[in-house]
């Protein structure tokens, strides 16, 4: 498998010709179970085949039962200049509702070595989960503050289709997840981490200043990326593509020099109902000149005509000609989206 990511960047390696790469992301599946020597390897992989910037963010996503002390020492010897750690919580209530491998006092042990060893670590936290009260998730919020972790990504619980915590709500072993006190949460965690100086810059991101992801603010800013191995996406501005999602297929794929990749080629609709979403997740917004240029008057005047009842009740507000969400509309941010969609446009 290895083998073949490294193939992949480099049959790959013309979709970015010319174009410096300013973030390697090893993300999706837990990428911590490769040795130090195979991430070194596929790192030097992106550096023989693309021209990469002189500081490039190198993350490396991760779970605090693969974090050992000597784990989180030997990624020292990497690139790697950033960890994102997938805490989900710091009670083990919650962790065993969510079906993690890692325990409360794994994650409080994870976060203590890893600061000791890098600077930007961003944690996840997960909020709105059955049965945790509003003081268990500021202790949450609280416990990952008291390693001066700088940047913080939080989600509301959702429920996955089959999986066992889907089951147990099925069967009424516990209830649904519950909106209103999602909401209640989100606020809580906004409120709080604004206090603490971080910069609520995306919906489910808080940042201390000069630690936003590079990464992910490179896909709400619609820049290209090539995503590399099974059921890795990718996008160059007007089209996506995902790769095949079986394992042996695409090693077989890569191995007779194929590129076992689907592509779809978006529609103006498209790609104006992209922007639309992202930015309304965004602490910069819509912006409207950007809409009338890139899309055209039509969009425009169908974005301002829809924006307006949304306007009226105080969810989004106009400033400085960008279409913004206001602190009430924050959590309802992706259904407002949903509304301003333009359809049936080529």
């Amino acid at each position: 498998m290895v083998g073949a990511l490294a193939k992949e960047l480099e049959l790959r390696k013309d979709e970015f010709n010319g174009v410096t790469i300013e973030t390697i992301y090893f993300g999706g599946g837990t990428p911590s179970v490769l040795s130090i020597k195979e991430l070194q390897f596929l790192i030097e992989s992106v550096y023989k085949n693309y021209k990469v910037s002189d500081n490039p963010e190198i993350t490396l996503e991760a779970n605090p039962d693969d974090l050992s002390p000597e784990r989180i020492q030997n990624l020292t010897h990497t690139q790697i200049n950033r960890l994102s750690i997938g805490i989900q919580s710091f009670f083990d209530e919650d962790l065993k509702l969510m079906n993690r491998a890692h325990n409360s006092e794994e994650a409080k042990n994870c976060l203590l070595v890893a600061t000791q060893h890098f600077d930007n670590i961003s944690v996840d936290l997960i909020y709105g989960i059955q049965n945790a009260t509003n003081t268990q998730w500021i202790q949450n919020i609280e416990t990952a503050l008291s390693y001066n972790i700088p940047h913080i990504s939080c989600y509301a619980l959702t429920v996955e289709p089959n999986t066992a915590l889907a089951s147990f709500i099925k069967k009424g072993i516990i209830d649904d997840v519950n909106d209103e006190k999602a909401q209640e949460q989100f606020y809580i965690l906004k409120e709080t981490l604004e206090n603490k100086g971080f910069v609520h810059y995306e919906l489910s991101n808080f940042g201390k200043e000069g630690f936003f992801s590079r990464n992910n603010s490179a896909y709400w800013q619609g820049k290209s990326y090539i995503g590399i191995g099974p059921s890795a996406h990718s996008f160059n501005g007007k089209q996506r593509g995902w790769n095949v999602r079986n394992n042996s297929k695409y090693i077989k794929a890569i191995q007779n020099g194929e590129l076992p990749i689907e592509l779809e080629t978006l529609t103006k609709t498209d790609r104006y109902n992209e922007y639309v979403m992202i930015g309304l997740r965004t602490m910069w917004g819509i912006s409207i000149a950007k809409v009338e240029k890139d899309f055209g008057t039509v969009f425009k005047d169908y974005l301002l005509e829809h924006a307006n009842a949304y306007i009226n009740q105080h969810l989004l507000y106009i400033d400085e000609e960008h279409l913004r969400v206001t602190k009430k509309g924050q959590f309802l941010s992706d259904g407002i989206a949903s509304e301003l969609f333009k359809l049936n446009l080529s």
